[in-house]
């Protein structure tokens, strides 16, 4: 009978980097779920922004600047006498 004995390497491997890599193969699937799940669902619950202090940022109205906000600006004002 022929007897398998590992090598020095082998058994390194089989003992060390084997597990390294599975932990770390997971933790880095835990991670990216978990930057996932802020990016897309977690930011906008309002209990997580109050735990972190995340706040949200006040809506400004855009300022009548263009062609169409003028004449509309001008249709709803006081209509001032001519002539």
């Amino acid at each position: 009978m022929m007897e398998s004995s590992l090598s020095f390497w082998e058994y390194t491997v089989f003992l060390f980097l084997r597990p390294l890599l599975a932990i770390s193969f997971v933790l880095t699937l835990i991670s990216l779920g978990w930057l996932l799940a802020w990016k897309l669902v977690l930011v906008h619950v309002p209990l997580v922004q109050e735990i972190f202090g995340l706040k949200k940022k006040p809506v400004r109205s855009k300022p009548p600047t263009g062609r169409l906000s003028k004449i509309y600006s001008t249709m709803s004002a006081p209509n001032s006498p001519s002539t």
